[in-house]
């Protein structure tokens, strides 16, 4: 179960890279003005994705080392991939509304993507990383 958990993180990791990569080409796109996306907002999906890749290759590599059970292995790394992917999902869409999505301002499409930027990925991506921390933190519960 422990590999196969590992496995799956790691490959979701991989994932990742890949559409961090795609992400790359929307970039060029959008600096060529060949499309309508704010720039700096198709830098920060791309590297997004880029960082999301590499936080879920290093919980993969770790997942051996928590002191969860492999319930709350689990579910770690269900809050980490949603946290990952929502991150660089929720900025590539930001990119084409142009909107900053970082407070409630009153357009509608503005808030939208603050309150899912906030329910999506920070308050999952706190709570995962403080998981990861406690978890690794002591010693394992019960090895699988």
């Amino acid at each position: 179960m422990a590999d196969r958990l590992q496995r799956k993180t790691a490959a979701a990791g991989a994932v990742l890279l890949v559409i961090a990569f795609l992400t790359g080409i929307l970039l060029a796109q959008a600096q060529s003005k060949k499309i309508d996306a704010d720039v700096p907002e198709v830098i920060a999906a791309h590297l997004n994705a880029l960082l999301g890749c590499l936080w879920l290759v290093a919980l993969a590599a770790t997942l051996p080392w928590l002191r969860f059970q492999a319930k709350g292995r689990q579910r770690i790394v269900v809050v980490t991939v949603v946290a990952a992917y929502a991150n660089w999902l929720i900025t590539t869409i930001k990119s084409f509304l142009h909107v900053p999505g970082v407070d409630l301002d009153g357009r509608k499409s503005n808030d939208a993507v603050f309150v899912a930027l906030t329910v999506l990925v920070v308050i999952p991506s706190f709570v995962a990383a403080t998981a990861w921390v406690y978890g690794l933190l002591g010693a394992r519960s019960n090895p699988d």
